[in-house]
């Protein structure tokens, strides 16, 4: 699904001044793997992440996505790319404010040129698979930094994605609803999808099957262990 191939990013701020974000980087993450990144502020995570997304493109290497390597796309080719086979979870979930829950889960479709109908039954659909049925008509003033997260994850469901990254996703959340929100991923990935999960808190990262971490734009390390999921019986509560 993913295949990084020493991927570099240099930041010129200044004409004397270059920032090292990423320093030739490979790795590979397969179809329907989770996946941490994990690392500390100003490790280059966020910046691999902005890449894997298509939001900004290497200095130098190469990265396809899903066999199509992205310097070759037209920005237009790109827009589309991103809207077909990824959804984006951030921190600060990024929903706009006085616009109902149903409306901001329907903006990627909108944006796809689905039929209102089609919108709104997607929407909901998208909505009560995180647990947000009751709350279609609420404004993100009118719902807690959880619910809002649960939108903002319906929203990058929406059009059915098969790579997920999100962002520090519970960087905004207490430990309660943190776990409420990683169950989502783990029945996200449950159905198949690819899940990145950037991230600097261990226990986020402990629901990923591969944790790869990053120190001053390199791979430090890159290693599989068993995720830690909810039960049946958890979910159920």
């Amino acid at each position: 699904m993913i295949d990084v191939r020493r991927v570099s990013r240099v930041y010129r701020p200044a004409a004397d001044l270059e920032v090292h974000a990423l320093r030739d980087v490979s790795l590979r993450i397969g179809r329907g793997e989770l996946v941490a990144i994990m690392g500390s502020s100003g490790s280059g995570k966020s910046t691999l992440m902005h890449i894997l997304g298509c939001l900004d493109a290497p200095t130098a290497g190469r990265y396809l996505l899903d066999g199509i390597d992205v310097a070759d796309a037209h920005e237009d080719d790109l827009s589309d790319l991103r809207n077909r086979k990824i959804g984006f979870v951030f921190q600060a979930f990024n929903l706009v404010p006085r616009t109902s829950a149903l409306s901001n889960v329907e903006l990627p479709l909108a944006y796809a040129g689905v039929p209102r109908a089609e919108r709104r039954r997607r929407a909901e659909a998208a909505l009560g698979a995180v647990g947000m049925a009751k709350r279609l008509d609420h404004l993100p003033s009118e719902l807690s930094g959880g619910q809002q997260q649960r939108v903002a994850v319906a929203r990058a469901i929406v059009t059915d994605p098969a790579l997920v990254l999100a962002d520090e996703p519970t960087g905004n959340l207490d430990s309660h609803t943190t776990e409420e929100v990683l169950r989502i991923f783990d029945e996200l990935h449950e159905q198949g999808r690819t899940i990145v999960l950037i991230t600097h808190e261990d226990e986020v990262a402990a629901h990923a099957g591969r944790v790869i971490r990053l120190g001053d734009g390199q791979v430090l390390s890159d290693s599989a262990h068993p995720p830690v999921t909810a039960t049946a019986g958890e979910r159920a509560a």
